[in-house]
């Protein structure tokens, strides 16, 4: 049975961090954003962040959007700075179609800062891509 179970590979979506000015609270601060880089909607996605270490572990946090147009990106959360010293998490799944798929992506520890910082097209800001 377990043969017959088909993962299929997530592609042209990506997660990124980036570093911004808000304009409400006229500071500076790191958002972070999944790009649908696909031609296609992908409904139903949710998003599971944590940050940990070999000694500290956050809580988990949870978003939910019921759908991300394709070609488009959406904002997830504001992420602290105190949490860079940790590898952040981010599990997301989505339905495209009838099809669920899965994907983990990674911003090790002490890789988020502004001398990592680089032009991201698809959300155009500054910021880092998760591996």
């Amino acid at each position: 049975m377990k043969k017959d179970i088909q993962i299929p590979e997530v592609t042209d979506v990506e997660m990124a961090i980036a570093y911004e000015y808000n304009d409400i609270y006229k500071t500076n601060d790191w958002n972070v954003y999944i790009i649908n880089n696909k031609n296609v909607d992908l409904e139903m996605m949710v998003v599971v962040t944590q940050g940990f270490s070999e000694t500290k572990i956050t809580s988990l946090f949870r978003k939910k959007l019921d759908k991300l147009p394709a070609n488009s990106f959406a904002k997830i959360e504001f992420i602290q700075p105190e949490l860079f010293k940790l590898n952040n998490r981010f599990q997301v799944t989505f339905f495209e179609g009838n099809t669920l798929y899965e994907k983990t992506f990674l911003f090790k520890e002490n890789t988020i800062k502004e001398g990592a910082l680089r032009m991201i097209d698809s959300i155009k800001k500054r910021g880092i891509l998760a591996e």
